[in-house]
């Protein structure tokens, strides 16, 4: 009876255990049921769209290109030095003031130069006499000679002396000639037409040879100065366009390829393109411009480059399925420009698939959405 009564005892025990084991394994099963079902309840939860969250993927005709930025630069400037020494005069204009060509801009102090042009000139007259009294004595040798009066010897030493003082004359007008010159350089004049864009100088101001006085920008024509690597210019051609943003300008600004320097940079072995800008309002020289040179067109699967998310490893976009968000991993291709806006072309979506714009947040992956309006997906823009 008492070895019975252990192993009932015994069993007892067992069953009391394997009851409380099912017990706290299907309370915590209840337990896991019920997070499941609150983080279902979370995920179903509907997000509400407008037409204008959804851009349609469809086959779009890209213009792709390079980007190029740089400083605007005026096509005619002129840098008015002054050509001779001396007290500057008669500088009125200022940074800003208009000139035309040939205007005067200021005076050197010309009494020095005035001085010198007399003094040639007197010099000049002194040879000339000098001149008339070789000519008179040559014409009588020659008679004397002819006469037998004197020898040939005489007659050669006075041809001489003619050719001497004839020498002589001509250098003294040199030297007047150079004097005159010297005294038209006291005027500076504007060689083009244009702005004052730097003032150098003041009146009084003594000044030397080649003394910068003022700059002249003529804003009639810019350009762009765009500097591209050896692989980047490879495609860029005479006549190509870009579309140029502008410190300072609220609209875009369209510029052309004019020319392209044969020779790269000496040490960056970076290639100079020059692109003639339009005119527009507002426009200086010295503003900084960047923007896209379009060298290509393609066709291609696309969206705009904002629609593409970047948060994971891989670039994706999101998917509408139904009334559900997926995130498609996609394969990004060429990009370009389409009516100023920026589009990406995509590998690994269908055509004409929905997916959410740039605008929309990020999603998790089986969000339920619905809209506010019926959905009529954009096809390139948000």
């Amino acid at each position: 009876m008492k070895s019975w009564l252990k192993w009932a005892l015994l069993a007892l025990v067992v069953a009391l255990l394997a009851s409380g084991v099912w017990r706290a394994l299907s309370a915590r099963k209840a337990q896991q049921q019920a997070v499941a079902k609150l983080a279902t309840q979370n995920t179903q939860a509907v997000v509400e769209l407008g037409a204008a969250d959804v851009v349609q993927v469809t086959t779009r005709e890209l213009a792709t290109g390079v980007v190029i930025s740089g400083a605007l630069k005026a096509v005619n400037s002129a840098m008015v030095k002054a050509r001779v020494a001396g007290e500057l005069q008669g500088l009125t204009v200022r940074e800003g003031d208009a000139v035309k060509a040939g205007q005067i801009i200021a005076r050197v102090d010309a009494t020095e130069y005035s001085a010198r042009v007399q003094q040639a000139q007197q010099q000049a007259q002194a040879a000339k006499a000098q001149v008339d009294i070789a000519r008179r004595n040559f014409d009588n040798n020659r008679s004397l000679v002819q006469q037998g009066f004197i020898s040939k010897t005489a007659a050669d030493s006075s041809t001489a002396s003619l050719a001497a003082a004839e020498a002589t004359y001509q250098a003294a007008q040199a030297g007047a000639d150079v004097a005159r010159k010297s005294l038209q350089d006291t005027v500076l004049r504007a060689p083009i037409a244009g702005l004052i864009s730097q003032r150098l100088a003041q009146p009084g101001e003594r000044v030397g040879v080649e003394a910068r006085i003022v700059e002249i920008v003529d804003l009639r024509q810019l350009e762009l100065e765009a500097s591209l690597s050896a692989s980047e210019s490879v495609a860029v051609r005479v006549g190509q366009s870009a579309v140029l943003q502008i410190e300072g300008v609220s609209q875009p600004v369209t510029a052309k390829v004019i020319r392209i320097n044969p020779s790269t940079l000496a040490g960056s072995r970076a290639v100079l393109v020059y692109l003639s800008v339009d005119a527009a309002p507002g426009l200086r020289q010295g503003l900084f411009a960047q923007g896209t040179l379009v060298t290509d067109h393609v066709q291609a699967l696309a969206v705009p480059l904002s629609a593409v998310r970047t948060d994971q490893p891989e670039p994706y976009v999101q998917l509408l399925s139904g009334n559900q968000v997926l995130h498609q991993t996609v394969e990004m291709g060429a990009r370009g420009e389409l009516d100023g806006q920026a589009l990406v072309a995509l590998k690994g979506l269908a055509e004409n698939a929905s997916v959410l714009a740039g605008t929309v947040g990020t999603l998790r992956a089986g969000t339920v959405v619905k809209f506010t309006s019926p959905a009529t997906p954009a096809s390139g823009g948000q």
